[in-house]
């Protein structure tokens, strides 16, 4: 049967009716595609760890859950797309609702690649290198004063709320108080474990499954007070600068304002700024071997000083930001999806919902979100973005800086949120063991 000119017209209208639909970063007949080759796979007992197969099945899982996020208004002003994408497949997960060939194979490639450190490379080099230089100095100094502020008053309003619900300043604070600012899971929680074990003869083990649920919780709250600053930053758009640190005239200072096209973006030049990255992230690694110091803080650093300098040429800058704004548009989803099934336990959780510790540790969150909003407006910096920024200080490490700014629709910020998280929780890791440590050898 031969198809007149309107009936062609039709249906190729009804197909691009369907690209225009997206699940996540697909167009919905892609997604369905991706969706029933998976299932199909599935269902075979077929799954691998090849990277092909796992890129689909991750990008399926991922983009279902922030669609699901996105759908329902309640939860998507809530920040619903990371919510659903970091916790949703762990709930499922729990439940014995996904196919036990599926989370076995999504583990073992999570585990087995860490893939979230080249994640984590191609946003931070992007964003730092698509950085207006001028913003990335005066920002470098201007946040440490809003995160300091919020991280003593935290401190002080955490010991207090605790005392008032009689308990012990030797508990609250090692076991809830720092976990929350320490930097995350592999940063923070599971160091402090075996400090504290060192210092006080106890089991790792234990100490890490009071810690962990502390922290995983912590990431919830910021995530959904990140969801709730979007809001308030497309109420009020005098209160935030889109991902923008601070006013700058001109600016072209982060990935959602990128750099004047001066050069023509040739594969070759996305494939030398990408390997670029990388070898800023292997150098960071040789120098965490030298001096115990965490890769991405010494790639950040690298990557600081590099722009400070002015010694890349501004194709590089470029392409590397092109790179960044790609991860962060189709790999976020993806990340959240793998960490939620490997990762993220969904009986931690729970544990993390004890009345006691849910209202100590929402009372930190919010505490340090609000000084970073009130100290960057009095700093003459948008609040919004500093009080993401603080936010990010209580995430769960690198991706907790993704559900949360992911959250907030502004990874640009990624580079002030890996300064918060990674240095930040190192310091607070750092002094907290140096004074339980100088506190037993007196007794």
């Amino acid at each position: 049967m031969v198809q007149t000119e309107r009936e062609v017209a039709k249906d190729t209208g009804s197909w691009r009716d369907g690209l225009s639909y997206r699940v996540g970063a697909l167009p919905l007949p892609v997604f369905v595609l991706l969706f029933a080759a998976v299932g199909a796979l599935t269902a075979a007992h077929a799954l691998t760890t090849d990277v092909s197969i796992m890129i689909a099945t991750l990008t399926v899982g991922g983009s279902l859950c922030a669609w699901l996020g996105g759908v329902i208004p309640q939860v998507r002003r809530l920040g619903g797309p990371a919510i659903t994408a970091a916790f949703l497949p762990s709930y499922l997960l729990y439940r014995h609702w996904l196919p036990a060939n599926l989370v076995e194979t999504v583990t073992a490639f999570t585990k087995g690649t860490s893939f979230i450190y080249l994640y984590i490379t191609a946003i931070i080099v992007g964003s730092i290198l698509g950085m207006n230089r001028k913003v990335l100095l005066q920002g470098l100094v201007k946040i440490l004063v809003p995160l300091l502020a919020g991280s003593l008053l935290a401190l002080l309003l955490g010991s207090l709320a605790g005392a008032a619900l009689g308990l012990h300043m030797s508990t609250v604070i090692p076991m809830v108080l720092v976990p929350v600012m320490a930097g995350g899971v592999g940063e923070g929680a599971i160091p402090l474990s075996l400090g504290y074990a060192e210092i006080q003869h106890g089991n790792a083990g234990e100490l890490l499954a009071h810690i962990l649920p502390v922290v995983l919780f912590a990431n919830l709250v910021a995530i959904v007070l990140a969801g709730c600053l979007n809001s308030l930053g497309s109420r009020y758009p005098a209160l935030t600068g889109n991902g923008v640190l601070q006013p700058v005239s001109n600016s072209t200072a982060f990935l959602s304002a990128p750099l004047e096209e001066k050069f023509p973006l040739t594969i070759g030049r996305l494939f030398a700024a990408s390997a670029f990255g990388i070898a800023l992230y292997l150098l960071g690694v040789l120098l965490h071997a030298l001096i115990a110091f965490p890769a991405p803080v010494m790639m950040l650093i690298l990557a600081v000083l590099l722009k400070v300098s002015n010694l890349l040429p501004s194709w590089l800058d470029q392409a590397a930001a092109t790179v960044g704004r790609f991860f962060a548009v189709t790999v976020t989803y993806p990340l959240l999806f793998a960490v939620a099934v490997a990762l993220t336990p969904w009986s931690a959780v729970k544990e993390a919902l004890h009345p006691t510790n849910l209202l100590l540790i929402t009372l930190i969150v919010v505490t340090l979100t609000a000084t970073g909003f009130f100290v960057g407006r009095w700093m003459q910096m948008f609040p919004i973005e500093t009080a993401l920024i603080n936010a990010c200080h209580t995430g769960s490490g690198g991706t907790g800086d993704v559900a949360i700014l992911t959250a907030a629709e502004r990874l640009e910020l990624m580079p002030f949120a890996q300064i918060a998280t990674r240095i930040g929780g190192a310091i607070t890791v750092t002094l907290t063991l140096l004074i339980l440590r100088t506190l037993a050898h007196g007794r």
